[in-house]
């Protein structure tokens, strides 16, 4: 393979070519480029390949390693089954656009500088609006809008950093760094706005929940993880994490718990679990940075899946608040079984991926003393467990019969499920599996009686809590608004206020500018102004014919006074 050739041109090129292909060539170009760049993958060695030379910058599309192959390889392996999800479903230009939002995900991983990685960053903000906009409804196309905002405006801050960090440093490297400077911390915030960390995290629960049920799929899985990678490659060991991805683990359980629609609970999960992987970025020992690479391959897997069931139920009903739902398990089994190994997978419940994972991260917290953190950590597990792993599919399959028999998933779906709840199954009985593609070594043992007993009460006991409190969990007919009741309530009311100020001084001021509009117009009819009629000479006073001695006293007179200003 070409030393320049990054495996994200591979699906750049699929992505082009599936709008002008047709039927079967369609279906397995869209099958075959994911295994095809991941083949690729797995060629590239560790190390800066190439550069190549740009303005005075030494260019470095392709770098791999441990961590930067273990991410591209999630990336692809999510395109491929996200791919077989939708294929029958999606439109031409969805599947498009999200393999071109796949290959901004695939560039970032093994960008080696701060160029190429922005480049990629702006590649991926570009086609997820338009995966965003696939949903086809009106308020998919607002979402769009308010998404395409909110990265155009962390896109801008992250450019302000990267040209401060290059103005002041001369270099272009990708590195480890800490926020101590103004450059620093835009990189820091533009990355977070990915990560959709608090308070700018609205966008993702405003957007993901009105893309299509396949849409929805993909957008789960590459913009924040790709802001996790590029917190662990640039920011390790960074304080300030530890704080944001507490906030974040505590804010997600918190809005997941008052939701009634299903993806937006499962957006708000999002937000809860990247915050677990923000905080062990924060921690920044080699344990808890394997544990944030470990547990962003597991949620992107959970995740997914977790989205995919959400899917199949919002196809085969139509509808989309827990409220609507249950007792759907009778017609959609597998569904519901799949549902079910996602939820306990993001709940690190023992033998699944997330407890092998997640409880690495709690450990690094533990190893380090940081009492505190694990403390909380661990009461989030509970939370989670809460809101994802039984509010989720019990709302959705199990409440009070609906009346809903709609029928199970179609087979490219249930393949797509299956091979995910295979793989979340996998990692959490063999572990060492995963373990071995981390950045860093690993001894750690997932697996003692002491680590199963304490998950397994915790866990427990939440559920206990959960259906001891059931009458106060059921939703209601209600929307919960964020942050961004900024930009839905408040700036709207506040630009009506403002315009019943602004109208009485709009139409004085629209007077007053008539009243000049007249008076130089009386000025210039005095003084410039031509005879009325033929026979009449009345001329204003600058447009009469004057007489040549009195035009050269003026000439004299302006001269003199242009002389007395110059030497003055």
């Amino acid at each position: 393979m070409p030393e320049l050739f990054s495996p994200a041109l591979i699906m750049i090129a699929a992505a082009i070519a599936i709008g002008p292909a047709r039927g079967h060539l369609r279906t397995g170009l869209v099958l075959m480029a994911p295994l095809l760049t991941l083949w690729a993958i797995w060629q590239v060695p560790d190390g800066v390949q190439d550069t190549v030379r740009f303005l005075s910058y030494q260019i470095e599309p392709v770098e791999g390693g441990p961590l930067r192959r273990l991410f591209a390889t999630v990336f692809a392996l999510m395109a491929f089954v996200g791919g077989l999800y939708a294929f029958r479903l999606a439109r031409w230009y969805e599947l498009a656009a999200a393999y071109a939002y796949a290959a901004g995900a695939i560039g970032v991983s093994f960008a080696g500088d701060l160029i190429t990685l922005f480049l990629y960053w702006e590649l991926m903000a570009l086609f997820s609006t338009v995966v965003v906009w696939c949903g086809g409804t009106p308020g998919a196309r607002a979402a769009g809008i308010r998404y395409a905002i909110m990265h155009l405006l962390g896109g801008v801050v992250l450019k302000v950093g990267i040209e401060g960090v290059v103005v002041s440093t001369g270099s272009i490297q990708i590195r480890p760094m800490l926020a101590h400077d103004f450059n620093s911390w835009m990189i820091l915030c533009g990355i977070l706005i990915n990560a959709a960390a608090p308070p700018l995290s609205a966008w993702l629960a405003d957007a993901y929940p009105e893309s299509s049920p396949t849409g929805s799929v993909f957008l789960s899985a590459f913009t924040t993880k790709t802001a996790v990678l590029a917190l662990l490659l640039l920011f390790p060991g960074e304080p300030v994490l530890i704080g944001v991805g507490l906030f974040m683990v505590m804010y997600g359980i918190m809005y997941a718990l008052l939701e009634n629609d299903i993806r937006r609970i499962l957006a708000y999960s999002i937000v809860n679990q990247v915050g677990f992987m923000v905080c062990a970025v924060g921690v920044g020992t080699e344990l808890a940075l394997n544990g944030a690479a470990a547990h962003a391959f597991a949620h992107i897997i959970y995740k997914a899946l977790l989205f995919m069931s959400a899917g199949v139920v919002i196809y085969r009903t139509g509808k989309n608040r827990c409220s609507e739902l249950g007792g759907l398990y009778q017609t959609m089994p597998l569904t519901t079984v799949c549902c079910i190994i996602g939820a306990l997978s993001i709940s690190s419940f023992p033998l699944t991926s997330g407890f092998t994972t997640k409880s690495m991260i709690s450990q690094a917290a533990a190893n380090q003393e940081l009492v505190w953190v694990y403390m909380l950590l661990t009461a989030a597990s509970a939370g989670v467990f809460l809101h994802a792993g039984i509010k989720f599919p019990w709302f959705v399959f199990f409440q009070r019969d609906s009346g809903l028999r709609p029928k199970d998933a179609p087979w490219n779906m249930a393949l797509a499920m299956l091979i995910f709840s295979v793989l979340c199954i996998a990692i959490g009985v063999y572990p060492q599996w995963l373990y071995q593609f981390l950045p860093y070594p690993v001894d750690y043992q997932a697996y003692t009686a002491g680590k199963v007993v304490f998950y397994l009460q915790l866990l427990l006991f939440s559920g206990l809590a959960f259906f001891l409190l059931l009458p106060l969990m059921k939703r209601t007919e209600t929307i919960s608004l964020d942050v961004d009741w900024l930009w839905r309530r408040a700036a709207p009311a506040l630009i009506g206020w403002l315009a019943v100020f602004v109208r009485p001084m709009q139409v004085a001021f629209s007077r007053f500018m008539e009243a000049c509009r007249r008076s130089f117009a009386s000025f210039a009819v005095r003084y410039l102004g031509q005879p009325h009629t033929a026979d009449s000479d009345e001329h204003g006073l600058f447009a009469r014919s004057w007489r040549i001695g009195t035009t050269a006293l003026w000439i004299a007179i302006l001269l003199s006074a242009y002389v007395l200003v110059y030497y003055i």
